[in-house]
C-alpha cells in the first residue's frame, strides 16, 4: 500500500511557499506521491454536480508539479486528474513530458473525461463525444512520448513528419492512471491505463468499482505491456489502521487522502497525523 496526498495545488496550497512547504513535509514524512486537482473553470453560481466554488483557486496542474519539482527530491508527482477531452494532447503532452524531465521522472499522468458539461461550453470542448476524444487522446500523447517518428490517423487527430521533443524521462512513458467511476471509464482503464483512480469512496463504493473493473476485465482485452492495474482510492472517510487494512483488502494498492486544513501549518500536522496512522497499519 502506498500513500498519497490529493490536493496539492489548491485551498493552503494555491501559495506558493505553502505548497512547497507542504510538499517537503509529505516528502518527508513517507508519503510516496502529491497528486493535483483539475478544474479550467467552473459555474459560478455553484450548481450540481460542480464539486466547490467557482472562487476557489486551483492553480493548474503542470505549472503546479513543476514548482514542486524544484522543491522536493524523490515524491512522485500526479495529476489526479487532468480533463483530457478538455486539452489538446500535442500541447499537454509536451507540458506533461517537461515535467517529467524537470521532475527527474517523477510524474504519474491521470487522467479522465470530465462531467461538467458548463466547463466544456465555456471551454469550447464538445462534450457529448468526450469519452471518445479521451480514448484517442490517450493513444495520441502515447504515440507522442515513445515512437521515434510520431505518427497518428484518428477521429480527431492526425499527424505526421514532426518530433516532440523532449520525450519523458520515464520508459516507455510515465504511468497513465484513468480516474472515474461510470463502466466506460473502467474499461477505459483496463484497456489503456496502467492504473485507475477513485475519487472520494468509502469501502463499499471501492469495493463496488473493483468489481466493475474485474468484469471489465473479463470483456476488454488489456495489452500485456500495461502490466498489473493499479488501483488508487481517495477515500471519503477518515483513515485508521483498521480503515486502511479493509481498503488493503478491497484491493487498493494506493491511498490518495484529501489535504484538508486551512493553512500549511495545520495540513502539514494532518499528513504527520495520517503518516503515522497509515505506518501503524503495515
Amino acid at each position: 500500500m502506498k500513500l498519497g496526498l490529493y490536493g496539492i495545488n489548491l485551498g493552503p496550497c494555491a501559495e506558493p511557499e505553502a505548497a512547497a512547504s507542504v510538499a517537503r513535509a509529505a516528502e518527508e514524512a513517507g508519503f510516496e506521491s502529491l497528486w493535483t486537482a483539475e478544474h479550467v473553470v467552473l459555474p459560478d453560481p455553484q450548481l450540481p454536480p460542480s464539486p466547490v466554488p467557482a472562487q476557489t483557486r486551483l492553480l493548474d496542474p503542470a505549472v503546479s508539479l513543476a514548482h514542486l519539482a524544484a522543491h522536493t527530491r524523490t515524491i512522485r508527482l500526479a495529476t489526479g486528474i487532468i480533463i483530457l477531452p478538455q486539452r489538446n494532447p500535442l500541447v499537454l503532452a509536451k507540458e506533461l513530458a517537461s515535467v517529467d524531465v524537470l521532475s527527474g521522472g517523477r510524474l504519474i499522468f491521470g487522467i479522465g473525461a470530465g462531467y461538467l458539461r458548463p466547463e466544456f461550453e465555456a471551454l469550447g470542448a464538445p462534450f457529448e463525444d468526450r469519452g471518445e476524444r479521451a480514448d484517442e487522446y490517450i493513444e495520441v500523447i502515447r504515440a507522442l512520448w515513445t515512437q521515434e517518428a510520431p505518427r497518428f490517423e484518428g477521429r480527431f487527430v492526425s499527424f505526421s513528419g514532426i518530433d516532440a521533443q523532449p520525450r519523458p524521462v520515464q520508459e516507455p512513458h510515465p504511468p497513465i492512471v484513468v480516474g472515474g467511476m461510470s463502466p466506460p471509464a473502467l474499461r477505459r482503464a483496463v484497456r489503456q491505463g496502467n492504473g485507475w483512480y477513485g475519487f472520494a469512496l468509502d469501502l463499499d463504493a471501492t469495493a463496488a468499482c473493483v468489481a466493475g473493473l474485474r468484469a471489465a476485465e473479463q470483456r476488454v482485452e488489456r495489452p500485456p505491456e500495461l502490466g498489473q492495474l493499479e488501483i488508487s482510492v481517495t477515500p471519503s472517510v477518515p483513515l485508521d489502521a483498521d480503515t486502511v487494512r479493509r481498503f488493503q483488502d478491497a484491493g487498493v494498492e494506493r491511498l490518495v487522502p484529501l489535504a484538508l486544513a486551512g493553512n500549511a501549518e495545520d495540513l502539514i500536522a494532518s499528513l504527520e497525523q495520517t503518516a503515522d496512522t497509515f505506518l501503524a497499519s503495515r
